[in-house]
C-alpha cells in the first residue's frame, strides 16, 4: 500500500479538516438483559465506499504501515462480521462469533499513538486495523487489555488518530485511548461515546449540565410576572445541539439516560436507530454556503449490533431500509473470506400505498 493511495488521503483529511469527526454512539440494554450497540458513521467529503465484511475462522490477515511494508501478521481465531470504510481490511465496527463487539471513532488532536518503527514492523498495527484485529483474536475485553502491549499501534497518515469502543455481551463496555503512546482503558458506564476530547474530559463536562431533567420546567414567577414553559420538554432548555463532539456527548448521555427500557433485543435495536436519528448530520452544514458536495448526508452509516444474539443491523444515507446479519446462519468454519457493499444500489425503497376507492 502506498502513501498516495485514497484510503490515507481520507485519514489525513479526517485529521486535518475534523469533517469526519462526527461519529456518535449509544449503548441501551432491554429488560431481557440483550445488550446492543449502536453507532453513526460520518464522512462529509465526498461517497464513502463501505461494505460488509465476513472473516472465516483460520483467515490469514496482515497490518498495513505506513511506509507500505508488511506489518502485523495473524490468524483469525474467531469469524468475524464488520462493517468496513474505504478498504475492507479497515473495518468500522463489527462483532465476532464470541459476542465481543469493536468499533472505531476518530480521536484527532488529543490522541498521539508511539512513533512509527520499520525496525519492528513485525509488531506494528495500523489503527484503522485495530477492530478487525480485537475482533479476530478475543473474546473477552480483559483479553484485548492483556494483549494491548503486545502490539505498536501507529496511523497511516499523521495527525490521524482514532479511539475505540469495546463490549461484551454482559454490557460492559470499555473506550480505549492512546496518548503519548500509551494505551489507556476506561470502564464506560454512561453509555456514549463521540470523539475529541478524551473521554474523561467528556464525562467532566458533563457537570456543566446538571440543571437538564426530562419533561417540563415548572412554572414560576418572577418579579411579577409568570414565566412559563413555551413547549414540551422545556427541561432540557440549554442542551446543546451544535454537531460538535461534546454536544454530541451531552445531548446522547441525556437522550440515552432518559429512554425506556425496551422489552426485547429487536425493540431495543429499533430505539437505538430512533435515538441516532436525532444525530444524523444534514451535509450542507459541515461546509461554506453552496459549497457542500452531492452526496445525501455526512451521516454515511448507522448501525445496531445486538451482542447477545451476534446480529448486525444497518442502514445507509442511501437507504433507510434496515438491513440484519445474523452470525448464528454463517459456518465460520467454513464461509469463505468476502465482502459485499452495504447498498448494492444506491437508491431509496419507497412503498407504494394504494388507496382503494
Amino acid at each position: 500500500m502506498k502513501r498516495g493511495i485514497r484510503s490515507l488521503a481520507v485519514a489525513a483529511a479526517c485529521a486535518g479538516t475534523l469533517r469526519a469527526a462526527a461519529c456518535t454512539g449509544i449503548a441501551l440494554t432491554a429488560a431481557d438483559g440483550s445488550y446492543v450497540q449502536s453507532r453513526t458513521i460520518e464522512w462529509s467529503q465526498d461517497v464513502l465506499p463501505s461494505r460488509c465484511v465476513v472473516i472465516p475462522r483460520g483467515q490469514r490477515l496482515r497490518s498495513f504501515t505506513p511506509a507500505g511494508a508488511d506489518g502485523l501478521a495473524y490468524s483469525a481465531v474467531y469469524g468475524t462480521v464488520g462493517l468496513s470504510v474505504e478498504r475492507t481490511e479497515f473495518i468500522a465496527e463489527g462483532i465476532n462469533e464470541a459476542g465481543l463487539s469493536a468499533g472505531l471513532f476518530f480521536f484527532p488532536v488529543y490522541g498521539s499513538y508511539a512513533s512509527y518503527d520499520p525496525d519492528r514492523n513485525d509488531r506494528t498495527l495500523a489503527d484503522l486495523q485495530v477492530a478487525s484485529w480485537i475482533l479476530t483474536q478475543f473474546a473477552t475485553i480483559d483479553e484485548v487489555k492483556a494483549a494491548i502491549a503486545s502490539v505498536r499501534i501507529v496511523a497511516l497518515a499523521e495527525g490521524a488518530v482514532l479511539h475505540w469502543r469495546i463490549g461484551e455481551p454482559s454490557g460492559r463496555q470499555v473506550v480505549l485511548e492512546i496518548v503519548d503512546g500509551t494505551p489507556h482503558f476506561y470502564e464506560n458506564e454512561v453509555g456514549v461515546l463521540t470523539n475529541a476530547p478524551g473521554f474523561t474530559w467528556q464525562l467532566t463536562n458533563l457537570n456543566n449540565y446538571v440543571n437538564l431533567y426530562p419533561g417540563d420546567a415548572p412554572v414560576h414567577r418572577l418579579s411579577g410576572i409568570t414565566l412559563r414553559p413555551t413547549g414540551g420538554n422545556s427541561g432540557f432548555l440549554g442542551i446543546p445541539g451544535d454537531a460538535t463532539p461534546p454536544s454530541r456527548f451531552v445531548r446522547a448521555a441525556f437522550y440515552r439516560a432518559t429512554a425506556p427500557q425496551r422489552a426485547t433485543a429487536f425493540e431495543t435495536v429499533v430505539q437505538c436507530f430512533h435515538l441516532l436519528n436525532c444525530f444524523d448530520i444534514p451535509i450542507g452544514i459541515e461546509h461554506p454556503a453552496d459549497d457542500a458536495p452531492d452526496i445525501p448526508s455526512a451521516t454515511q452509516w448507522t448501525s445496531a449490533i445486538d451482542l447477545t444474539h451476534r446480529r448486525v443491523y444497518y442502514k445507509t444515507a442511501y437507504n433507510n431500509t434496515i438491513r440484519c446479519i445474523d452470525l448464528s446462519e454463517i459456518d465460520f468454519g467454513r464461509v469463505s473470506y468476502q465482502s459485499r457493499p452495504l447498498d448494492e444500489a444506491r437508491e431509496q425503497p419507497v412503498e407504494r400505498i394504494v388507496i382503494a376507492r
